[in-house]
């Protein structure tokens, strides 16, 4: 990898963000606020990120000892049409109680896509320690840690973020280290949003919600303009310039719904071009 400096970073993430600032449009935070989210320095997602945050936005760290979830109130997604009475308890629980949960994995590449995500893993996510999505099997196989840490303004005792971190235990790499929110964008009712820090800015993914007739929860990441759910990219400038990168072309679907002897199960799938390259899927207790 090229190291291009403190300020720039390596060589492919410099590349990456110039092409978010040639082919994305400016926004301004203050009306834009649905895109603001928490970014990485250029090194990466490093051990003590968290703690690095908290200090620079006068916060605490806190990981509470009773199970903790994402979503601690499910009802902050209600809408017209969106009632959260209609999700099966189970998965209600889930997202409220997230970290008491243990995590099992499985990831299924799609047949040539394996390839790039070897080179994802190559040119970004080992490196930084963030989106790691597994590349076979046996990535999964010890699996997963599943803790939920919130950034406290210890002045008002509000909880500023949530972060959802989850490592491989085989090989101790962070699969996702995500901030998770309710969000309204511009016309939607309320999202899941989900803020993936990058060095200089950041990945979200805006999810529209919906509940099926058997009870179970799906979140689609899908769109066709700025402005809809969906996947963006944002890089951070001096001065307060910011960027942002609607990619249609990348999409994903999340079904949570209850299984056999009290178990959760959760079917993740991740598309490019309206083809799948990976599906996750996961099971808590």
């Amino acid at each position: 990898m090229v190291w291009l400096g403190a300020k720039h970073g390596n060589m492919s993430d410099w590349l990456t963000q110039r092409w978010v600032q040639l082919t994305g449009r400016r926004v301004d935070l203050s009306s834009d606020g649905w895109l603001d989210g928490p970014i990485a320095p250029t090194r990466g997602v490093s051990a003590d990120y968290f703690e690095e945050v908290a200090r620079a936005k006068g916060l605490r760290v806190n990981q509470p000892k009773g199970a903790t979830g994402i979503l601690p109130d499910f009802g902050v997604l209600r809408s017209r049409s969106f009632m959260p009475e209609r999700v099966s308890a189970s998965v209600v629980d889930f997202y409220e109680k997230t970290s008491g949960y243990e995590l099992d994995a499985w990831a299924q590449w799609s047949g040539v896509f394996r390839s790039f995500g070897w080179l994802l893993a190559v040119l970004f996510s080992r490196r930084l320690q963030q989106l790691n999505v597994p590349l076979s099997g046996l990535d999964t196989r010890m699996g997963v840690t599943n803790e939920v840490l919130e950034l406290v303004d210890d002045a008002t005792g509000v909880t500023r973020h949530r972060a959802w971190l989850r490592r491989l235990r085989g090989t101790g790499h962070v699969l996702y280290a995500g901030f998770y929110s309710a969000c309204c964008m511009p016309d939607e009712g309320p999202c899941v949003k989900v803020v993936f820090p990058l060095p200089n800015g950041n990945a979200i993914v805006f999810m529209r919600t919906e509940c099926r007739e058997d009870g179970s929860f799906v979140i689609t990441s899908a769109g066709r303009r700025f402005g809809d759910p969906g996947f963006y990219f944002t890089v951070h400038g001096t001065g307060g310039q910011v960027w942002a990168r609607y990619v249609r072309a990348m999409r994903e679907t999340i079904r949570v719904y209850p299984a056999e002897d009290g178990y959760v199960r959760a079917d993740h799938a991740l598309r490019f071009f309206g083809l799948t390259f990976l599906r996750i899927y996961y099971r808590g207790l």
